[in-house]
This record gives structure tokens, sequence and C-alpha cells, in this order.
């Protein structure tokens, strides 16, 4: 039989993130209103970046590069967030950890060597 009283402070702790992620939400939105700072106006709707008007097509195309290099940050960052904690669990894990963390950083050494043989690492 599960004692539910041992959630009680779980359920407290929810309810009241809850109410404090709406009043950071609502408050700021009902203060605006109320005190006459929500004035729309074709300027406030209107895009903009870095403090001008955008003057090119929205649906232009990026060059894929930008998507490869994103990709390739993710793939490595990922590597360094598994790195600590397999060196951390590595009393626990032993011989078959390291054999394994060591097929794991070869593959990515593979990876980094065919990126960069292939130019992906390469900006003009």
């Amino acid at each position: 039989m599960v004692d539910l009283e041992q959630y009680l402070p779980i359920l407290i702790f929810l309810l009241i993130a809850g109410g404090l992620s709406a009043a950071f939400v609502f408050l700021p939105m009902g203060v605006a209103r109320l005190t006459g700072a929500h004035n729309p106006s074709a300027e406030k709707l209107s895009e903009y970046e870095c403090g001008f008007p955008a003057f090119e097509d929205p649906r232009s195309q990026f060059d894929v590069r930008f998507y490869l290099i994103a990709i390739l940050f993710i793939v490595f960052d990922l590597e360094a967030a598994f790195l600590f904690p397999w060196a951390v669990s590595l009393d626990l894990t032993g011989w078959p950890g390291w054999i394994t963390m060591m097929v794991f950083l070869f593959e990515l050494a593979v990876g980094l060597a065919y990126a960069w043989k292939k130019g992906a690492l390469e900006w003009e």
C-alpha cells in the first residue's frame, strides 16, 4: 500500500510553481493593459531585425553549411555531455565501460575526420 501523504510536498511544490509561472506570464500582460501600455500601431506590429526593417524575402534559402555546422556542433556537444558522467561512473563500469567509451570516441573521431576531409568545416 502506497502512503499518499509522502507526495503532499511534491503536490504543494507543483501548485506553487504553477501559480508563480502563471503570475509571471499573465500579471505583466494585465498590468500593461490596465496602465494603457497596450497601444498597438502599425510600427509596433511591424517586423524588424537589429533595429531596422528586413530588406530580404524571409523565405530565402540558407546555405546548407549553416545546418551542417549546427549538426556537427550538436554531435560534439553531446559527446562532451556524455564524457563527464562516464568519467564519474568509470569505477562502477570498469573495463567494459572503458572499452565502450573508446569505441564511441573512435566512431566520433572517424566522423570528424570524414567531415574534415569532405570540407564540411571549411568556411569561405
